[in-house]
């Protein structure tokens, strides 16, 4: 029986990883959560309630017990993840940290996760409220590749889109054209990456249970790209609305996708070791318009 631990598994994808993994007969599942989002696993998973900021909490709730698997998806900064080197020392034998895009600075070609390289990243510490996303992951990152005594994984995703995605990125989107209200785009020819948040759970579940043995960075996305303004295209096919689209818009309706440069991965890495990727382009437009019926619906 393998023990699994989730930090953070009560929505989106992590929520998805966890129903993955109760379906193997062979592990044993607890999530840690600061207990605020109920959760429908029943008597199936262990639950830990803390705030993991909180060192000694964190330390008390996890105890003593050794982990096969510890997935960490809520850890966004070098002091988190030097609070999970020293709990987990000697007693994780895998340790897969959801990390970003973010540690990229974007740029017109594919990016490789040779492009950031947390094992020669300096070191400092800090907290989330200290630093901006992308040095607090880029920090995480290298304070685990650096320290840890233990294998790691760090899983570089982009923007995670689904029917469940509690941030409503491309609610926005598709909102605001179904309103006719304006979108802000610096560059509608920027080109950037997705993945669907339960292909982004199949991923994790399969890089700690599925037999790859990867470690350090992997880049993890769909399969293709779209450009800012290929998105709206989309959706205007599907709504049937024309997008109202500036680049003086105010502040509220700036895009969540507005990026000035490309922004978009390479997974040699991932599908050298036999993973297979969804096509963005199959995927993506089936999305939209699954969005846009509820949204109408909700109206």
């Amino acid at each position: 029986m393998k023990k699994v631990l989730v930090l953070g598994g009560t929505r989106f994808f992590g929520k998805r990883l966890v129903e993955l993994l109760l379906e193997d007969q062979n592990s044993e599942v607890t999530i840690l959560t600061r207990g605020l989002t109920g959760d429908a696993f029943g008597d199936r998973v262990t639950r830990l309630a803390v705030d993991r900021t909180d060192e000694a909490a964190l330390k008390q709730a996890v105890g003593g017990t050794s982990w096969d698997i510890v997935y960490d998806n809520i850890c966004f900064s070098p002091d988190e993840a030097a609070a999970a080197v020293r709990i987990f020392a000697g007693r994780a034998q895998r340790y897969i940290l959801t990390s970003s895009l973010s540690v990229y600075d974007p740029q017109p070609e594919v990016l490789t996760e040779a492009d950031f390289d947390p094992a020669h990243y300096p070191l400092k510490p800090g907290g989330k409220d200290d630093l901006s996303y992308q040095d607090g992951k880029r920090l995480a990152e290298a304070v685990l590749l650096q320290t840890a005594d233990f294998p790691v994984a760090a899983v570089r995703f982009p923007i995670v889109l689904g029917t469940d995605d509690y941030t409503r990125r491309l609610h926005f989107h598709i909102e605001h054209v179904q309103a006719g209200q304006p979108v802000g785009i610096p560059n509608p020819q920027a080109e950037i990456s997705f993945i669907r948040s339960d292909e982004a759970a199949c991923f994790l579940h399969w890089l700690g249970l599925g037999g790859a043995a990867l470690t350090g960075p992997v880049n993890a996305c769909s399969d293709g790209t779209l450009t800012i303004g290929g998105v709206l295209s989309i959706i205007e096919q599907i709504t049937g609305r024309t997008a109202v689209i500036r680049d003086d818009a105010a502040e509220a309706d700036q895009s969540p996708f507005g990026i000035p440069e490309s922004w978009f991965m390479d997974t040699a890495k991932a599908r050298s070791a036999g993973f297979s990727f969804l096509q963005l382009s199959d995927w993506f437009p089936e999305l939209v318009t699954s969005l846009d019926r509820s949204l109408r619906q909700d109206q």
